[in-house]
């Protein structure tokens, strides 16, 4: 082949495409179903505290459309531009930490942890930035250090690299950095051919997260809960939860008709939202909840496989790594599988920063996807 017919051959495998529709409507069905389930959950409590029962509906229809509008701005981009000035990554990456620190500077306080920045009269979760920050950042790093990744070395740099975020994450939110360090180990796992290392790296990360939890009491505390919940006062949100998901039978009490959300279940509108779709609409549309995730979850997987280049494969992976994590831990709290932690279900929690950024994620994914090789 000569340098002609290369650089033909080059232009036509990044020729873009159009977009995955069928990751679109997926997206858009989450985001539609959520903000049905978001009002059934949060109509009573509005109306008490808001005189609103379309209250907390409002804000997160509010973030929906930025983030919807941001996806598609991003999607329209050429993914590679994320990367061909390494200045903008650094910056990003610092800018991201500036903000974490902040938080603790200015920070509003909700369940005694700082986490939030408060902009006018919006609030601001930096946590959900670094997030995307990471996936950047490494996605970045690792396509263009592909070979060095082949080596002891240069496997540990980037968890090296990725320790200052995450560490600053975990002083407020464990939950949160349980879930970067995820990512980060389901990206450089998949760009490396070594796996022993590994072993090393989850022992020192199980070292590191007891380490967390030794540190804080109300984190012991959550252990304890969760071993007992019925003994102890601290375990009524998943005995709440469990009471939702219980009473729910087959086919649920019909949409709006929870008992739970009423008062007796905390966080009914976020962390704890999963236990009110099994209430409302039962195993069959928890079920149907999960089905579309899976289906989101498999056409990412498809993008990945068949991306132009490794920076598009880890961009994606990295998406799936967040998602697919966030909606199991999510799920785990709710059935009392895992201790309960503050993680929301993914389009679906009330949460204008997690929303948002998820949505900018799925631009990123989109992006990708235009760019895909086509098999003839």
């Amino acid at each position: 082949m000569n340098a002609v017919q290369k650089k033909s051959w080059e232009s036509q495998k990044m020729r873009a495409q159009a977009i995955d529709y069928s990751i679109l409507f997926l997206v858009l069905f989450l985001v539609g179903f959520g903000l049905v389930i978001l009002y059934s959950t949060s109509s009573y409590k509005g109306s008490l505290l808001h005189n609103d029962t379309a209250y907390w509906l409002k804000k997160q229809a509010f973030f929906a459309v930025i983030g919807i509008a941001g996806m598609m701005i991003i999607s329209r981009l050429d993914y590679h531009i994320w990367k061909k000035k390494w200045w903008f990554i650094w910056a990003v990456y610092g800018g991201t930490i500036a903000l974490l620190l902040l938080t603790f500077v200015i920070g509003a306080a909700s369940h005694g942890s700082k986490r939030w920045l408060p902009l006018g009269p919006i609030s601001f979760q930096p946590s959900e930035l670094a997030k995307i920050t990471l996936n950047l950042f490494l996605a970045a790093y690792i396509s263009s250090r592909a070979r060095q990744m082949r080596t002891g070395k240069g496997l540990l740099e980037p968890f090296l690299l990725v320790l200052p975020i995450v560490g600053i994450v975990g002083i407020e939110n464990l939950s949160t950095c349980i879930i970067l360090l995820a990512i980060s180990f389901i990206m450089i796992f998949v760009a490396t051919p070594l796996y022993k290392p590994f072993l090393g790296l989850i022992g020192i990360g199980v070292a590191g997260a007891v380490l967390l939890i030794l540190t804080q009491r109300y984190r012991m505390q959550r252990i304890t809960v969760w071993l007992d919940p019925a003994s102890s006062d601290k375990g009524e949100q998943t005995m709440q939860g469990l009471y939702a998901i219980g009473s729910g039978g087959l086919f649920g009490k019909g949409l709006g008709q929870s008992m739970q959300k009423l008062g007796f279940l905390p966080e009914a509108n976020n962390d704890m939202i999963f236990s009110v779709i099994c209430e409302e609409l039962g195993l069959f549309g928890a079920l149907c909840v999960l089905a579309l995730f899976f289906a989101l979850l498999w056409r990412f997987m498809v993008i990945a496989i068949n991306a132009p280049d490794l920076y598009g494969s880890m961009l994606v992976i990295g998406v799936i790594a967040h998602i697919g994590i966030q909606v199991f831990i999510n799920i785990a709290v709710a059935t009392n599988t895992m201790p309960n932690t503050g993680i929301p279900l993914p389009f679906i929690s009330y949460g204008g920063s997690s929303l948002v950024f998820l949505l900018l994620e799925m631009g990123l994914v989109l992006s990708v996807s235009r760019y895909i090789k086509i098999k003839k």
